[in-house]
């Protein structure tokens, strides 16, 4: 937490007299403009970790809600590490880039079984939980437990290149030392986490990522080489990214009156574990999407009837380093015809695979349809297929049985 000048004790005045001095400037800064943030107010380990975690590819404004919201349900490590991982994925659902809650949910594990419940105080430690990379770990030691070793995102990377003028690429590793090597020069053995921060607000909110830099409300600008010589365009360089993949792919809505049927998706694939409404690679003509549909149920015990198909709008989405391009079918079952292990209509609805806490990769199984598109509903679904889910809502407000 930060102090204001007149409550440092005698210490801390005779350790600021030996920052260097663009520390004591940055620090200055960073108390009068400082960013109020509710993992700030109250930084413990495990406030600090979950903030860092949500925080990767993730914009502040948007985790604020999601932070507190996962707090109010698991509060600390043991809840986290004794919650079922549906709970933690459902919490996270809208964030995206799951496999950070899953990694999260793993280390609370770890944490609970060798290190007593206590999350480890050094970076070095914290570096071997699962999901818990070397940015991280240095943000969770310096802000929660005070350890002077700097975080170098891609925040204090643009800080860095912009003030020096190194020109080579930050995402080889050699920038990436020489960046951890002059912020280490610089960050203060009583404040680093303070030191950490300040230069994240400084990057998020001053020397911006996209667009002109506000250099006249930089604490840093007599020293900064971009405003003196105008290259802060050029600055970060990075080394040019392939191109996204594209992928064709078909989702299935295959629903009865009040049931719409959802499978994990295999591991080591993109959204790995999750769940989803049943899709397969390519465009599938309706034809193709039927034969798909009735396989899939069959191998999952299910003797069903489709009596009725209609396709869907189409819909894209996004990640990192793919472009799914989606089209869809609605397929809509006769209730009656729909059998599992003997029972027919509902009482095949009631029965045991329905039940299933983790469904089991490539068995598909009947969710009620509430539960997959309510926000507190029971099921998690990635973003990918916000646009089919929103499709069933509609169909789900408009009482559409047909």
């Amino acid at each position: 937490m930060n102090r204001p000048e007149n409550h440092m004790t005698e210490q801390q005045h005779s350790m600021r007299e030996c920052y260097h001095p663009m520390t004591e400037q940055l620090l200055a800064w960073y108390d009068a403009e400082r960013r109020i943030l509710p993992w700030r107010e109250d930084p413990t380990p495990y406030h600090v970790w979950l903030s860092e975690i949500m925080l990767q590819q993730t914009r502040v404004d948007t985790v604020i809600e999601y932070y507190e919201r996962f707090l109010r349900t698991l509060p600390d490590v043991a809840s986290l590490a004794a919650a079922p991982e549906e709970v933690c994925l459902k919490l996270w659902e809208g964030l995206g880039y799951y496999r950070r809650i899953r990694n999260m949910h793993k280390a609370a594990g770890v944490i609970m079984e060798e290190h007593g419940g206590v999350i480890p105080g050094t970076a070095a430690e914290l570096g071997r939980l699962p999901g818990i990379g070397g940015y991280t770990a240095a943000a969770i030691a310096s802000i929660a437990f005070g350890e002077a070793i700097p975080s170098v995102d891609g925040n204090l990377l643009r800080v860095y290149t912009r003030i020096t003028g190194d020109e080579r690429p930050v995402d080889k590793a050699e920038a990436k030392k020489a960046a951890e090597d002059w912020f280490r020069e610089r960050i203060p053995e009583d404040r680093p986490g303070d030191f950490n921060q300040a230069l994240m607000d400084l990057g998020a909110t001053v020397c911006l990522p996209n667009g002109e830099p506000l250099c006249e409300r930089c604490c840093w600008r007599e020293h900064c080489t971009a405003q003196r010589e105008g290259t802060w365009e050029s600055l970060p360089v990075k080394t040019a990214k392939k191109p996204p993949t594209e992928e064709e792919r078909t989702v299935l809505l295959i629903r009865t009156d009040d049931r719409v049927f959802l499978r994990k998706r295999p591991e080591g694939e993109l959204l790995a574990a999750m769940l989803e409404f049943p899709s397969f690679p390519g465009t599938l003509t309706e034809d193709e999407a039927l034969d798909a549909a009735e396989k899939l149920l069959r191998a999952s015990g299910y003797v069903v009837n489709i009596e009725r198909v209609e396709a869907l709008p189409k819909a894209e989405h996004v990640f990192s380093h793919r472009i799914w391009r989606m089209s869809g079918y609605l397929m809509r079952l006769e209730e009656t015809a729909l059998t599992i292990n003997g029972l027919e209509g509902g009482a095949a609805l009631a029965g045991t695979r329905v039940a299933e806490e983790k469904p089991e990769e490539d068995f598909a199984f009947p969710a009620e349809i509430s539960e997959v598109v309510s926000k507190e509903g029971r099921y998690a679904l990635p973003s990918a297929f916000r646009a089919y889910r929103r499709e069933l809502k509609k169909q789900l407000k408009s009482g559409n049985r047909t």
